[in-house]
């Protein structure tokens, strides 16, 4: 490999305008490729075959009008006043146009739904006035037939003791039959009133399961129209959105305000933002201090941002069949950029070493792409190996997040060693600082890659301190990922300004937290009921529901067209994203309701807030399995590569360690709130689900970069002969300064995304850039350093069996520098045009 990209540099760089333009027709032909193919992206998180799907195909599929997805629309008024007759007018008005759009079945009128609630509650709550004062009076009425029938027994007695009861036999038997006509007329009106008790009683408890359950807020202020699409809310097309956030905003109803929530008003990520453009700013800073020109600062940007450019483009183009979360092309952006520009300053900073020593143009560029390209694609196969496991998780879109970011390294890796040695080609002897380049017209060489003096090795003590010290640190900050929740962005999350989040405030603060993770809930009967017995048991097993912890209301939707089953609304108390609702869940999956006829049914839960925790919940359960599986994989490369089995395991071991403390800030900051105003966390929650995965594949990747760079200038300092310890110094003064430039780097463009508005991007680019600082300053500078020197020679013991069978992938082209040795280019170097 290391004499194949050897002769790939020199080929570069003799044919440089060739391969630049190469590249730029690559970019025209994606960029046309993506204006003709590309379709929508999607922020709707989707898993098929969990609980919540299979319920919602449920719905779909025996209950009529109840399987398309919906949102919301909340009007409020600006002066928190109730609305007036006009403002209500203009609403059914407004509600009416947007029913008419392609993809909406309906639209429901807040104020006639709560108008509709509200005579049902009284017509129920008249019914039983009546039954009540109906019972009353046949009360009083058998009150008067007893005191009549008592009145009557005394007559008879008094005819009986004074001898006139012969005379008096016929007057008493008519009034006893009237009595027991009036008895009989009484027994019927009190059967028809006990028969009507029951179904009463039935809707009494409906209707108080239900009543907590507001279209229009309870100072009619606010109200919340329900849209019900055609189909799922994942399957909304983004036409069929912004129609409606084009008629929200044309509506212009004087003194009121309308948002759609997020189910409505999902918006796509900008890719590049203010904030990422200033972490590419730093990044320049940071090239341009350390190569000290600034042509040399231009050059890593220029191929990074090219190459971004074409992976995106190139990725982008297939949206228009494959379904791509607005997440995927951020997530390659963020890596294109960051490997992009560190594959890059790798290559170039061998090539200004070598040239310092007196190396020809292109013989240093050849082995500037043999030695640290090899390193190179190496580093960069490692990171897109860990990308591409996700696909082992069986996860769709994490699946595809994995490729796109995969796609965007394996272009990064392609222009460092092709681009980067053309353009280099073109920039000459300019890519060193002026004073550089008279010390080399002087005659002055430079040759920094000898075991020197300054080489000299810590301190035993020193070593067992910051060993000690570090790994204490780290797991103090990895402590509050101990507390750490997966969930997905709700509109609390939503930037302050967002339609999502002022809908998601708005029906928080006037109808209740609960009200934005409505659950349904569809109740599978033991038997298929009539329709007389529906309502028995709606009542009976509402009666259950209500009865549940944390459960605000219950409202009845209906039976399946075959009466098996019964479905529900049920309103939790808490947010969508809180624990008391994830506890709901399932404990409403585990409950098993009891029937009118003392059977019990099965229950099932769907809605958004269930979707989340399913898709949570397995996401969490894939974590582990991904995490060993990288850590297997990261195991067995670095014995492969550094020939050494206690070399793989410290690096492992500092791996984890540094994934855990990126979890730890992560959930300390985003879940639990700790300097959350810092970051512009305005509503802590749940961390997102699937970025543990995606950060542990990430962060591997990337660790073992660093580790490659650095560890691998220690190994071969040993094995020139070197002491272990010294070999240890001299490796990390050797790579240092150009490990720290590329992770300060990489933190800063990752950093940049942290100020994004998106809920979904700003912990990702936290995740990412606060575990590659904790990575390569406190692991690969600090830690591996001080566990190498402690470990010695023993650092480098691997079993002769097998050290035989092991390939010797020679990453840092060791055999290449022996093949071909620097030599000082013939002549003495001239200040020309490239000086």
């Amino acid at each position: 490999m290391a004499e194949l990209l050897y002769r790939l540099g020199r080929f570069a760089a003799r044919r440089h305008w060739t391969v630049i333009g190469a590249w730029l027709a690559l970019l025209a032909v994606t960029a046309v490729t993506y204006v003709s193919f590309a379709g929508t992206l999607s922020s709707a998180i989707t898993l098929p075959d969990t609980p919540t799907t299979r319920v919602s195909q449920q719905l779909e599929d025996d209950f009529e009008g109840t399987g398309g997805g919906n949102g919301a629309l909340v009007a409020e008024t600006t002066d928190d006043a109730a609305f007036t007759s006009q403002q209500e007018k203009q609403l059914g008005e407004l509600f009416d146009r947007i029913t008419g759009v392609d993809g909406v079945a309906d639209v429901t009128d807040p104020f006639e739904t709560q108008a509709q609630l509200d005579d049902s509650a009284k017509q129920v709550s008249d019914g039983k006035e009546q039954l009540d004062d109906g019972l009353a009076k046949l009360r009083e009425a058998q009150a008067q037939i007893d005191g009549g029938r008592a009145a009557l027994e005394q007559q008879r007695e008094q005819a009986r003791e004074a001898g006139t009861l012969a005379d008096v036999r016929a007057q008493l038997a008519a009034a006893e039959k009237q009595l027991d006509e009036g008895q009989a007329e009484l027994d019927e009106q009190r059967a028809k009133a006990e028969a009507q008790a029951p179904q009463l009683e039935q809707g009494l408890t409906l209707s108080r399961l239900s009543a907590p359950y507001r279209s229009v807020s309870e100072d009619g202020s606010a109200a919340v129209a329900n849209v019900v699409f055609d189909v799922a809310t994942n399957e909304v097309s983004v036409e069929t959105k912004t129609a409606i956030e084009d008629l929200v905003a044309d509506a212009d109803i004087d003194g009121v305000e309308v948002f759609a929530s997020q189910e409505i008003a999902q918006t796509v990520p900008e890719i590049l933002g203010p904030g990422e453009i200033a972490g590419v700013v730093v990044a320049a800073i940071v090239l341009a201090v350390m190569l000290g020109t600034l042509v040399g600062a231009a050059l890593p940007l220029v191929t990074a941002l090219l190459g971004v450019g074409i992976a995106s483009l190139g990725s982008l183009s297939l949206s228009g069949t494959v379904e791509f979360l607005s997440v995927t092309p951020v997530l390659g952006v963020m890596l294109g950029l960051a490997v992009g520009i560190d594959y890059s300053l790798f290559i170039i900073n061998r090539h200004r070493r070598q040239l310092m020593q007196g190396a020809d143009l292109h013989e240093s560029l050849g082995l500037a792409n043999g030695t640290s390209g090899n390193a190179v694609v190496f580093a960069g196969v490692t990171v897109m190996v860990a990308l591409l496991a996700l696909n082992v998780t069986g996860i769709g879109f994490l699946g595809l997040m994995g490729t796109v970011g995969a796609v965007a390294v394996l272009v990064a890796i392609l222009m460092a060693v092709t681009l980067t040695p053309a353009i280099l080609s073109l920039v000459g002897h300019r890519i060193l600082r002026k004073k550089e380049r008279a010390r080399l017209a002087s005659g002055e060489r430079v040759d920094d890659a000898v075991v020197s003096e300054r080489d000299k090795p810590m301190r035993t003590s020193r070593a067992w301190a910051v060993l000690g010290l570090g790994v204490v640190a780290l797991l103090a900050v990895a402590a509050p990922a101990t507390q750490m929740r997966l969930g997905l962005p709700d509109g609390a999350t939503r930037a302050p300004d967002s339609s999502g989040y002022r809908a998601y405030e708005a029906q928080a603060e006037k109808f209740g937290d609960g009200f934005n993770g409505p659950l349904l809930v569809v109740a599978d009967l033991p038997k298929t009921v009539g329709k007389d017995d529906v309502v028995a048991e709606q009542a009976a097993v509402g009666e259950a529901l209500g009865r549940v912890w944390d459960v605000h209301a219950v409202v009845p939707i209906g039976a399946s067209t075959d009466r098996s089953a019964l479905a529900f609304q049920v309103i939790p108390e808490q947010s969508p994203s809180s624990q008391s609702t994830t506890d709901l869940v399932h404990n409403l999956r585990e409950l098993r309701p009891t029937t009118s006829d003392g059977e019990r049914a099965t229950l099932g839960v769907a809605g958004n807030a269930s979707a989340g925790i399913d898709i949570s919940e397995q996401l969490a359960g894939v974590l582990p399995v991904y995490l060993v599986l990288v850590v297997g994989l990261s195991l067995l490369i670095l014995v492969v590569v550094f020939r050494s089995i206690l070399v793989p395991v410290t690096a492992t071991l500092g791996f984890v360690l540094s994934l855990l403390a990126a979890f730890g800030g992560l959930t300390a900051i985003f879940q639990l709130g700790f300097l959350s105003d810092l970051f512009g966390v305005h509503a802590p929650g749940p961390v997102l689900s699937f970025l543990p995965i995606i950060a542990t594949g990430i962060l591997f990747g990337l660790a073992m970069d660093y580790q490659l760079f650095l560890v691998s200038g220690m190994r071969e300092a040993f094995a020139h002969g070197a002491p272990a310890r010294v070999a240890v110094q001299h490796g990390l003064r050797a790579g240092r300064a150009v490990v720290t430039a590329a992770a300060i780097i990489m933190t800063s463009v990752f950093a940049g995304f942290i100020f994004s508005h998106d809920a979904t991007i700003k912990p990702i680019g936290f995740a990412l850039a606060f575990g590659v600082l904790i990575d390569a300053f406190v692991v690969r500078m600090l830690l591996i350093p001080a566990a190498m020197h402690l470990l010695g020679e023993h650092a480098w013991w691997l079993p002769r069996w097998l050290d035989r069978i092991l390939p010797d992938v020679d990453v840092e082209g060791a055999g290449l520098e022996r093949s071909h040795p620097v030599e000082a280019a013939s002549g003495t170097h001239r200040a020309g045009p490239d000086a």
